[in-house]
Formats: C-alpha cells, sequence, structure tokens
C-alpha cells in the first residue's frame, strides 16, 4: 500500500505532465516540487535541490555529451555518411540481395562515430531507402531494414544514452563503451540473416558486378571517416585515450579533415557547433534535474521499497531482468530514450545492487530495449523520422517495422541470457 501511494504520487505526477505535453525536464523538476509539499514527502529545501542541481553536473564524463553530438553532426554535413554508404555498396552490393547487406553495414560502421540511432535513421535513412527503391526493393523491406539497423548506433561505440547511463549510474564510460561492441555485432550479423532471408523469398538481386577498381575508388573516399571507430576505440583500448577525450580529438580530426577536402565551410562548422550547443543544453538540464529527481527518490525510500516488492517475487536475477525489460519495452513504447534513462536509472540502480544484476550488463541490456521502443508506436521517434525522409506513410512504416521485431527481440533476449556478451570484452581487456 506504502509503495503504490508513493508511486502514484512520484511517478503519476510525472506522467501525467509528460503526458499532456509538458517537457520531460520541466515534468521532473514539478514533479519534484510536488512530492515536497506534499504532506508525504520531504520538506521542500531549496538549498538542498539547488545543490543536487549544481552537483548533478559536476562530472567530467558528461562533457563526452558536447564532443559526440558535434561528431555525428559534422560527419553529416561533411558527406562522410554518403561515402560509407558508397563503400559499403561497393564490397557487397553485388552479392544477391546486396543493398540490403549495404544497408546494415554501412549503419554498422556508421554506428562506430554518431553514437545516435536518430542520426543514423535520418543521416543515412534517406540514402539507404532510396537506393533500395531505386533497386526495386519493395517499400515494406526498404522501410523495415533501414529503421532496424538504425538501433545498432547507440550499442556500438560511441553512445550518447550509454554516456547518460554511465553517469546517472556511476559506472565507466569506457567500459560501457566496450561491452556494447559485441551485442551490436551480433545484432548486425541477426539482421543479415534476416536480410538474406527476405531478399531468397523475394527474389532481389545484386546491384551490378564486383568491381575492384570501384572498392579501391570509394576506399579512398571513405577512408577519412573509416579512421574514426579505429581512432575511437582503438584509443580507448589502447589506454591512450578516456572516451571523453576520444570524442574530443574525433571533432577536432573531422573538422580538419573537412575543411581540408573543401566539405566543410566555416559558416557550416559554426551552424553546426551552434545546434549541438542547443542539444547540450537539454541534455545537461536534464541530467542537473534528474540529480534532484534522484534524491527526492531515495528520500521516499522508492528504491528500496521497490526492490523488496520485487525480491519478495523472486530472487533470481535474470528473471528480474527479464521483468525490467519487459518494463522498458512498455515504457519505450511512449517515452523518448534519454527522458527514460534518466527517470529510471536514479530509481532502479538500488535493486540491480541488491540482486547482484551486473551494471554494466543492465546498462546494455536496458539501452538495447530502450532503442526498441524507437521502433514501437505509438511515440517511436525513428518511426516519425523515416516517414520524414521517405515517401512512405507513418501507417506504412508501422507495417513494415513489424516482422523486424522478431531479430532485435531474439538478440534482446540472447543478451540478456548470456551476459558475457556485454561482460567478456571489457572485463578482459581493461583488467
Amino acid at each position: 500500500m506504502e509503495l503504490a501511494l508513493i508511486a502514484l504520487l512520484f511517478l503519476g505526477t510525472l506522467l501525467v505532465l509528460y503526458a499532456v505535453g509538458v517537457p520531460v525536464a520541466v515534468a521532473m523538476g514539478l514533479t519534484v516540487l510536488t512530492v515536497m509539499l506534499s504532506p508525504f514527502g520531504p520538506s521542500l529545501n531549496p538549498s538542498l535541490v539547488s545543490n543536487q542541481l549544481l552537483y548533478g553536473l559536476n562530472t567530467f564524463t558528461l562533457l563526452a555529451i558536447p564532443f559526440y553530438l558535434l561528431l555525428g553532426r559534422l560527419m553529416n554535413r561533411s558527406g562522410m555518411t554518403s561515402d560509407i554508404f558508397a563503400f559499403a555498396n561497393a564490397i557487397i552490393g553485388h552479392i544477391k540481395g546486396g543493398i540490403g547487406y549495404v544497408n546494415v553495414t554501412a549503419s554498422m560502421i556508421f554506428s562506430g562515430m554518431s553514437g545516435l540511432a536518430l542520426a543514423d535513421a535520418a543521416g543515412l535513412g534517406r540514402i539507404e531507402y532510396t537506393a533500395m527503391r531505386e533497386y526495386d526493393y519493395d517499400k515494406d523491406v526498404a522501410l523495415g531494414i533501414t529503421g532496424s539497423s538504425s538501433i545498432i548506433g547507440p550499442l556500438i561505440p560511441p553512445s550518447v544514452p550509454l554516456i547518460m547511463y554511465g553517469i546517472l549510474a556511476e559506472e565507466s564510460i569506457s567500459t560501457l563503451f566496450l561491452a556494447g561492441v559485441v551485442p551490436g555485432l551480433v545484432l548486425g550479423i541477426v539482421l543479415f540473416v534476416m536480410v538474406f532471408l527476405v531478399t531468397w523469398r523475394r527474389g532481389y538481386g545484386g546491384t551490378g558486378a564486383f568491381e575492384f577498381v570501384n572498392v579501391v575508388r570509394t576506399f579512398s573516399g571513405a577512408f577519412a571517416a573509416l579512421i574514426i571507430p579505429i581512432l575511437i576505440i582503438g584509443g580507448i583500448l589502447s589506454g591512450f585515450f578516456t572516451a571523453t577525450e576520444a570524442g574530443a580529438v574525433s571533432v577536432v580530426y573531422v573538422i580538419c579533415v573537412g575543411i581540408t577536402a573543401g566539405d566543410l565551410t566555416l559558416s557550416g562548422l559554426l551552424e553546426e557547433i551552434r545546434d549541438a550547443t542547443v542539444e547540450t543544453f537539454a541534455l545537461t538540464f536534464i541530467i542537473a534535474v534528474a540529480a534532484a529527481y534522484g534524491l527526492v527518490a531515495l528520500e521516499l525510500r522508492l528504491p528500496m521499497l521497490l526492490a523488496d516488492a520485487i525480491t519478495a517475487m523472486t530472487n533470481n536475477p535474470t528473471i528480474i531482468l527479464l521483468l525490467l525489460v519487459l518494463l522498458f519495452l512498455i515504457v519505450g513504447t511512449f517515452m523518448e530514450t534519454i527522458a527514460a534513462i534518466t527517470i529510471l536509472v536514479p530509481v532502479l540502480m538500488p535493486v540491480v545492487d541488491t540482486v547482484g544484476i551486473d551494471p554494466i550488463h543492465f546498462g546494455i541490456v536496458m539501452v538495447f530495449t530502450l532503442m526498441i521502443g524507437l521502433l514501437t508506436p505509438p511515440l517511436g521517434v525513428i518511426l516519425f523520422v523515416l516517414e520524414k525522409v521517405t515517401d512512405a506513410s507513418f501507417e506504412e512504416v508501422m507495417r513494415a517495422i513489424v516482422p523486424w521485431y522478431v531479430p532485435l527481440v531474439l538478440v534482446l533476449l540472447l543478451v540478456v541470457l548470456v551476459p558475457d556478451l556485454a561482460t567478456y570484452v571489457p572485463y578482459e581487456l581493461m583488467r
């Protein structure tokens, strides 16, 4: 009864505000004030709240966010996304159904640079969809492959959602980045299998004969872009860079390459810096308010009550993780990923610690599950992006995505049931 009353006040207020269109940071702030002014919550303490807002942002790892946001924008501006797609097409486009494999491959390569599913869907999505339609792929197949491959982005490093999780859960960003590599690659392989089955069933052909000269030419064009994931992952593995420093170095690298090649003008650079600054401010404001939100949750003992309620049903970490996956799938259908992470992580981390779930494994599972939410109605953001960058209606996009939930959910269950897929690489390489 106590848990129900507190949850109704603490979560119900937030969800009502969010449902009526109040921005998530403002909704969280108003919830904090509502709880503190109510007879059930801690008394209003402006000094305590202001300290939480300030020190919630006092972390070095937060510097990674502006760098990776800017990196993805600069790559789109300088034409690196088109170069990546052309190179992938030159390598495997000639295979039967090759443009489908190119779609997934390009997303896997691009994911090692942008860190955002929306950047993939918006940046590569138009290119991938248009190319598939030009080679007579049915609209539903082109939409399904483009949408499902875009969520690889936040798994293969860098990843803005993993940065957000690491900050709020106080876990190493570098460790989380490495933990996402294998699940991201496994997802890519399973999507390859799905592409094979679909192209075999519908009889799609390739994009033309293999030409080594074309491979060399497109590799030369994409070489500068292909250096970036090597720079980021190699720098982290070697211990030469932290994840934040790798982002900063990559931004400087892209600026130098873009200006030297003439693909990036000074006005274009300033425009991208301005837009990335606005996005950064929005995210940091959310993090600051989330710190106060998490404090009130602790004052209400909500994490402890939730942990007691869950462990009263079962002490099996795998079953508990599956229950949390179900929660994330539901939340992901109506809440944006960053908002869900900032709201849920402060509440759930004590539960994770209590039942013995590895926090790195939990972070990968959480982000992966919420990524599937980006493809799920009614508020799946990628669905709206695909509607904007293609000639399809929202209803056509939703119908096209449905069969592709199968490989996504299969890989998710595999990651949940085999934690080593997420934890082996970081724990072995960073000992």
